[in-house]
């Protein structure tokens, strides 16, 4: 968690201020050209804090992030010499265009006070203020609060983590005049873990299904997945929970709608109503997820109340943002950008866990989330930045093509192409398919709107050809015994000849069987498929199990592994893979 040190009286800027004066130094916020070569008025700065000059610039202001341990100065004598210099630099103009000036992004024009006494306070006690869900009297509640108090180094790590988001989803629900209770959601969903993934394929810290994160218009493609993105799905789910609430009346019932599902829960109080029976959430028939799912979220209600009675003590969490919105205007490699951060891999995507690449979009990516001293710390590395911000770019791929063949065109080698890709053994990518290639020293342009937000992958599996093949049964022939023949399923054979997997054939009778092309030529039908019986006793003496292919399918996985299953058309048709997001 981020320790605030204040900084003095005399330096009481808003983030916003702060990075406008850097930004300007670089070409980006243009000021009057009164206020000198560095845009700083510096007299008026101070004249505010009733402060002398000479001592507020000798003394200064450092911030430390405890993660890093960089030393960010705040001073006006830095600020006056970071500009200064940036202002004589020609590269860190042109990067300054990267990005736009970093703000509080629930409150991008409310100046932020860092000296401001309540941004000390703990945030628990804002939440606790917030409370007003009604009392669930259910033993289950105790159950849960047992549990919990049994694990105390549990809640330890899941209220460290909830401290990087949980001011930003306590503001955003008081502007909406929620039930504070509900900035606890996430404890119960994911643990406040925004890489949480179920085994429903939910995801997220608000842990949102594929279907209905694209209801409430988050983006999930093979560059982020915006169910993972902090602002945006809480956004979402405070969306999705008023409008349960507005449905049923009822927070409780509303609660159990986010959990279960709105139809469902409108027929468990259907089946009630026609019962004679109350619709209250403790009365209603649910799945046992369900019905601990309320008592849970008041379990933790409880013990946030008051922890000390459950022999917890909770980390302090100041009420203040923890991070700040960065907007990129450039795409940009993530190990790049942790880099000029100051930041650590695992910090940064904690704040960003949208990015399912390497590189960061500016067409599909409206901010970077940072918190306050390393978004300083970045903005002024950026504007020193010697070098390309991207090293890769998305490239579409035209026509069905081998990885290899796409390796050689692309310039890099197969296995890093498979690997950054996700692309199994014994696949094609199909025409139309988003690929991250490397980026041509000569490509300036960044990747298009278009592109970024339709990215898609499509596979289609490596296999030869199918040829239709028509031969005479013999005596004793059976579904089974031709099937093993030609090393195909007696299922198969059995479909291909509208037949039984158990019947047997008659002397003479047709069958079809599907055999892959050779290149060799040696498998040869004529015009109507059918062989004549000299070079159908041939092709059998040269082991036919060895000449037949079973046609294979692409099943849509989150795993993007590879499977088949067996073909009950004729024709050879590769079934398409969407990819809706990479994990």
């Amino acid at each position: 968690m981020l320790t605030k040190h204040p900084a003095p009286r005399t330096l009481l800027l808003s983030a916003s201020t702060v990075f406008t004066l850097l930004l300007s130094a670089c070409g980006t916020t243009p000021l009057p050209a009164q206020q000198g070569r560095a845009g700083i008025d510096v007299d008026k700065l101070l004249a505010a804090g009733n402060t002398p000059r000479g001592d507020a610039i000798s003394r200064g202001a450092t911030r430390q992030d405890p993660t890093s341990g960089l030393q960010v100065e705040l001073s006006p004598a830095t600020l006056l010499a970071r500009t200064s210099s940036a202002a004589d630099s020609t590269d860190g103009a042109a990067l300054g265009e990267a990005i736009g000036a970093p703000t509080d992004p629930l409150r991008p024009d409310t100046t932020i006070n860092l000296d401001d006494a309540s941004a000390t306070q703990d945030l628990w006690g804002r939440i606790r203020k917030g409370y007003t869900l009604p009392e669930l009297d259910s033993p289950l509640v105790t159950d849960h609060e047992r549990w919990y108090t049994s694990r105390p180094d549990y809640v330890q790590r899941m209220t460290q983590r909830g401290s990087r988001y949980l001011f930003h989803v306590v503001e955003e629900i008081s502007r909406r005049n929620m039930p504070t209770e509900l900035a606890l959601l996430p404890f119960i969903e994911s643990a406040f873990n925004p890489q949480a993934m179920s085994s429903a394929r939910a995801s997220g810290m608000w842990q949102f299904m594929p279907a209905t994160g694209k209801d409430f218009e988050l983006k999930q493609n093979l560059f982020r997945d915006d169910r993972r993105d902090v602002l945006a799905s809480t956004r979402a789910a405070l969306d999705y929970l008023q409008r349960l609430n507005r449905m049923f009346g009822d927070w409780h019932l509303a609660l159990a709608a986010y959990n279960w599902g709105e139809g469902n829960v409108q027929r468990a109080i259907k089946r009630n109503q026609q019962q004679g029976l109350p619709t209250d959430y403790l009365s209603l028939n649910m799945p046992p997820e369900t019905r601990n799912y309320v008592p849970k979220l008041h379990a933790v209600r409880n013990i946030i109340a008051r922890p000390e009675a459950y022999g917890l003590t909770l980390t302090p969490v100041e009420n203040h943002p923890y991070f700040v919105s960065v907007p990129i205007q450039r795409d940009i490699d993530v190990a790049l950008a942790t880099r000029l951060a100051g930041l650590p891999v695992d910090e940064f995507k904690a704040l960003n866990p949208s990015q399912n690449k390497p590189v960061i979009l500016a067409a599909g990516t409206p901010q970077l989330l940072l918190p306050y001293n390393n978004a300083n710390l970045f903005v002024h590395n950026l504007t020193g930045h010697n070098g390309t911000l991207a090293s890769w770019t998305a490239w579409q791929v035209p026509k069905t093509m081998h990885p290899s063949d796409v390796a050689k065109r692309v310039g890099m080698s197969e296995a890093q192409l498979r690997e950054i890709n996700h692309i199994p053994p014994k696949m094609l990518v199909k025409a139309g398919s988003t690929l991250l290639v490397p980026r041509s020293q000569h490509k300036e342009e960044d990747v298009s709107v278009a592109l970024a937000d339709n990215a898609m992958m499509a596979l289609a599996p490596d296999v030869p050809p199918l040829r239709r093949m028509t031969l005479k049964a013999g005596k004793r022939d059976t579904v089974k015994s031709i099937a093993q023949r030609y090393g195909v399923s007696p299922q198969q054979l059995a479909q291909w000849n509208k037949v039984g997997s158990s019947a047997s054939f008659q002397r003479g009778q047709t069958v079809v069987v599907f055999v892959a092309n050779k290149a060799n030529g040696k498998v040869v039908a004529s015009k109507d498929g059918s062989k004549d019986a000299k070079g159908r006793r041939a092709e059998e003496r040269r082991s036919p199990a060895k000449t037949a292919r079973v046609v294979a399918s692409v099943s849509r996985s989150t795993t993007q592994k590879s499977a088949t299953k067996t073909r009950n058309a004729p024709a050879a048709r590769s079934s398409r893979v969407r990819v809706a997001s990479a994990r």
